[in-house]
């Protein structure tokens, strides 16, 4: 009988580790948070603290969480090295990307959108409705365009995490970097101008509904049209620097 226990030892170290990385994975555990206690480990999964002990072991060979000695152990950054590639840095360098990341925010959020509408939660639409909220307060507000644009790019998270497609959320969360870019670039442009400000309000307060509403072709609708607002928008600013560009060498005898 003794021979059996390191084979069911390991096999229940390995059940721990899948339920803590399922917690990962469903965004419940998030990279750079702590784990909880030994103690309330070992009453969630129902096991006791040498078996925990072991499949923690098994998540810090797979580099998926990290222990600091004296405070305990943490969600990996999953997604740091990515953002650090040369081809991340290429893409992040170059002005025409943005376009580019227009149009895959369009394709990935939209979906985002229509699932969250379809598979979330009231827990999900209430983080929903406080990020759509804490973007709502920045306009009353002397925010900076990098805060604006992080709460922006938050509320736009949440309703992707409400879509419960992981491999959805992770994809996004790999690109934050990126992302914010176009986010910011639409806050610096697009918010100081009235009528353009006005109409991208109107889509969030749209996209919003129709989430938490549980319409998820309106939400698709309108999660699309809002990026290819954004989109029309910069190439329209981008069309109107070029024209002054031109006007202003012809005033010179440039041309």
């Amino acid at each position: 009988m003794q021979e059996d226990n390191p084979e069911g030892a390991q096999q229940i170290a390995d059940v721990v580790a899948r339920r803590i990385e399922r917690l990962i994975v469903d965004g419940v555990l998030r990279a750079g948070q702590a784990l909880p206690s030994e103690r309330r480990l070992t009453v969630k999964l129902g096991v006791s603290r040498s078996a925990l002990r072991e499949g923690l072991k098994l998540l810090r060979a797979r580099g998926i969480i990290e222990t600091a000695h004296g405070r305990g152990s943490f969600v990996a950054g999953l997604t740091a090295q990515p953002a650090l590639t040369p081809m991340m840095h290429l893409l992040g360098s170059q002005p025409r990307t943005l376009y580019d990341l227009f149009e895959v925010r369009e394709l990935l959020e939209a979906e985002s959108a229509r699932l969250a509408a379809l598979r979330g939660t009231q827990a999900d639409f209430a983080l929903i409705t406080r990020r759509y909220d804490e973007m709502i307060a920045a306009n009353t507000t002397d925010a900076s365009a990098s805060t604006r644009a992080r709460l922006d790019y938050a509320f736009h998270l949440a309703i992707c995490e409400a879509s419960h497609n992981p491999v959805l959320v992770h994809t996004l969360s790999s690109l934050t970097d990126l992302l914010l870019s176009s986010v910011l670039a639409s806050v610096n442009n697009l918010y100081h101008r009235a009528e353009q400000k006005r109409v991208i309000d109107q889509q969030h307060a749209r996209l919003y509904k129709a989430v938490i509403g549980k319409q998820p072709e309106q939400a698709r609708k309108v999660a699309s049209a809002h990026l290819a607002t954004a989109c029309a928008g910069m190439r329209e600013i981008e069309a109107e620097e070029q024209r002054l560009v031109r006007a202003t060498l012809r005033l010179e005898g440039w041309e």
